[in-house]
């Protein structure tokens, strides 16, 4: 029975997921038909919700699901804890999803973002406490995640007294913005999701590669923070930081894939078609991440990188959409916990992709036509929109699988 019960519970888990995923990717759609078709909207304020309830509600809370079902023994992950907690998180991030296009940044919605990271530091101590006998690989980037998890919050607590002393247009405020997100996506998610997927097969795992990347990926996690605080403090020898920190990356994914290559093909043998599709997402996403980082060595484009919205979003978007989502749609599969059987699913992730790909291709187009051409590219937000709607329908059949298969 309390088999029957774990797994009803994570049936219901992965539909909040979804449902999160799905409503944070209308919102965005709703942001594209606002360029279209101008409506008295605060654009301001659904940017807002839709990047809360996508990094928050979906990436944060499929990780979480995740990290019960694959590194917390099954005896404590059946106490009440872990699904209270769930919930209670599940709660301040539909919080967010209400109050955040109403009210943008403001009392309620402060509230149940402050609720969310009070619960994440729950999260972490309990993750930390059950796994700390644990000596693997995948355990030992899971307790680096959260360590960048807690780390990342500090930059949240420095945006009150930003605006309080400086203003929302200080360059405190601006870098404190950038801390936690640098440390959100390239320390807590990818971390995390790196740890789930060397889960997977971590007993064949070649220690030496391991060991190195792990020491140089944080390494370089930690100096490539000196880019996004460049935007805002003119120094060179922050570019110098850069340079090593992106340089260490490569080497450290070189060892990555060192350590991945004596298994590639048990790897690829016991996984289904749709399973090879989104890896193959997730590792191309990285390897396009790593080249775009060393292109903004460059000079001329370091200093454009930021100026230029477009490039922005699309590197927000494949680190989101292609990495993180990637494995984590790769593990779901892999493990059964989505049903590789179903038509409706595999039409789903098909469409989702092929949305995912095509967006990627009009925002870096849009960006460079910016750049080099100063002037638009023609048929840009009519396309753009177009491919979001694939986005939200891929989820919409992938959110119909689990609710189907649920019942």
């Amino acid at each position: 029975m309390k088999l029957l019960s774990e797994m009803s519970s994570q049936k219901s888990w992965l539909i909040c997921c979804f449902f999160n995923f799905l409503t944070a990717s209308l919102i965005g759609l709703l942001m594209r038909f606002v360029y279209l078709f101008p409506l008295e909207i605060n654009y301001g304020f659904l940017l807002h919700a839709h990047s809360h309830v996508a990094m928050l509600g979906w990436a944060y809370l499929m990780i979480y699901v995740l990290i019960v079902r694959f590194f917390i023994p099954i005896e404590k992950r059946r106490k009440p804890v872990y699904n209270w907690l769930f919930w209670g998180t599940q709660f301040s991030v539909v919080g967010m999803m209400i109050t955040f296009p109403v009210q943008g940044y403001a009392l309620f919605s402060i509230i149940f973002s402050t609720m969310h990271i009070v619960l994440s530091y729950v999260f972490c101590r309990l993750v930390w406490k059950d796994i700390a006998k644990e000596k693997t690989p995948a355990a030992m980037l899971l307790r680096t995640s959260v360590l960048f998890m807690v780390f990342s919050t500090f930059g949240v607590w420095c945006l009150g007294p930003a605006v309080s002393m400086l203003g929302k247009q200080s360059i405190f405020y601006q870098i404190a913005i950038q801390f936690f997100l640098h440390f959100q996506f390239n320390g807590w998610f990818l971390f995390a999701v790196l740890a789930l997927f060397l889960r997977q097969f971590e007993d064949k795992i070649n220690k030496k590669s391991f060991s190195i990347f792990f020491t140089l990926l944080i390494i370089a996690t930690f100096l490539t923070i000196a880019f996004p605080v460049s935007w805002f403090v003119k120094c060179n020898f922050l570019s110098w930081i850069n340079a090593c920190g992106v340089i260490l990356q490569l080497i450290a994914f070189v060892f990555f894939y060192k350590m991945l290559q004596p298994e590639s093909g048990q790897l690829k043998a016991g996984l289904d078609t749709t399973a090879k599709m989104v890896y193959g997402l997730a590792l191309c996403s990285l390897l396009m991440k790593i080249g775009v980082q060393l292109l903004v060595l460059i000079p001329n484009l370091a200093e454009v990188s930021h100026q230029v919205r477009n490039f922005v979003i699309g590197f927000i978007h494949l680190t989101s959409l292609g990495v993180i989502t990637g494995f984590l749609l790769g593990v779901l599969l892999q493990n059964k916990l989505l049903s590789h059987q179903s038509q409706l699913l595999r039409t789903g992730i098909k469409s989702f992709i092929f949305g995912f790909i095509v967006t990627e291709i009009f925002l870096f187009l849009q960006g460079s036509f910016i750049y080099f051409r100063n002037e638009a590219l023609f048929g840009y937000r009519e396309g753009i929109f177009g491919a979001s709607v694939l986005i939200v329908a891929g989820l919409s059949l992938m959110t119909a699988s689990i609710i189907k298969e649920k019942r």
